[in-house]
């Protein structure tokens, strides 16, 4: 019976670190791989952006670790908010997102980077087929017709007239 008590207090004295890994990566893990296989939205945006804010604490423990140590109660504060992201009741990531990113995504007051509209490294880049298409899903086929009727006739226009104008050639 005193066995069982010290195992208790063991476990009760490291509840944080026997439940932070499961609760951090083990069932995100798991709900994670289960919301790529749902067609919902919501999952996906709310372990993705756990997964962002997972991210985030883990970088302010890993810059901050000299100070954090200094703070006995800060792995049991980190469990109470990974159980807040976490768990299903709670929904905490997703509220994080939709109170905190996403107005901030969506109608940034600081410019913090540039990042040029046109040149994404990351997407294929933009040909003439594409923009096309683009056109045509925005404004519609007759709108893409009247603007080639356009060009066509400034075109044919241009052919026409040749004047030279010295902003035209820069030396």
């Amino acid at each position: 019976m005193g066995s069982d008590n010290n195992v208790l207090a063991v476990i009760a004295k490291n509840i944080d670190v026997l439940a932070l890994p499961l609760v951090s990566l083990v069932y995100p893990l798991y709900a994670s791989i289960k919301a790529i296989e749902t067609k919902s939205r919501a999952d996906d945006r709310q372990w993705l952006t756990y997964w962002v804010l997972y991210s985030l604490i883990t970088l302010f423990e890993l810059t901050f670790s000299k100070a954090i140590e200094w703070f006995p109660i800060w792995s049991y504060a980190k469990l109470a908010a990974i159980c807040w992201l976490v768990l299903p009741y709670f929904n905490g990531a997703s509220y994080v997102y939709e109170n905190f990113i996403r107005p901030f995504y969506r109608n940034p007051q600081v410019k913090i980077w540039y990042v040029p509209l046109k040149k994404d490294i990351f997407s294929k880049p933009d040909d003439v087929l594409t923009a096309a298409e683009k056109y045509i899903e925005e404004h519609g086929p007759q709108a893409f017709e009247r603007l080639i009727a356009k060009a066509d006739r400034d075109a044919r226009s241009r052919r026409n007239n040749y004047m030279i104008f010295d902003d035209d050639y820069r030396y």
